[in-house]
């Protein structure tokens, strides 16, 4: 395996890396020496094409981590319309800015958990479904929060 790595030219003789294959199965994948070498696995029918499509879902967790994250920021900083924030603005504004933020810690919680447990199924060849009641949840919650803050800026803007 060494000597077809190094003869495709994907790692330098220098390159420590980490052989998923190698390591026993009962020990923990991300604590692997070298702990910063990259996790080389077998490539076998559809592992690449499900090893990107597990970093694109992890981006995707970031991205929206992101996304509730600046919309908190926004809505603790200026959440009044008018030139002067109204008495229920000033109210609102810092639990709903907390709400926002709990639920970016909480999808980017979610979204590396979903990331770490697929590559150690990968790394076990245990076929799995990406799906989850806690995916589901959270996904559901920050629906609905944001339909409710939807609601909530149309009813303080008229």
């Amino acid at each position: 395996m060494n000597a077809l790595l190094n003869s495709y030219g994907t790692f330098s003789h220098r390159t420590k890396y980490v052989l998923v294959e190698e390591l026993p199965e009962d020990s923990n994948l991300f604590l692997a020496r070298p702990l910063f070498g990259p996790l080389v696995f077998e490539n076998n029918a559809s592992d690449a094409r499900d090893h990107c499509a597990n970093e694109r879902n992890f981006l995707s967790w970031l991205r929206l981590s992101s996304y509730l994250a600046v919309v908190s920021v926004a809505i603790m900083t200026t959440f009044h319309f008018s030139s002067e924030p109204t008495e229920l603005e000033k109210r609102i504004a810092f639990p709903l800015g907390l709400l926002f933020w709990l639920l970016a810690m909480l999808s980017l919680i979610c979204g590396t958990g979903n990331y770490l447990k697929t590559v150690m199924k990968y790394s076990r060849k245990v076929a799995l479904v990406q799906t989850g009641w806690r995916t589901q949840a959270l996904g559901s919650v920050v629906a609905g929060t944001v339909i409710c803050c939807c609601i909530l800026f149309l009813v303080n803007n008229a």
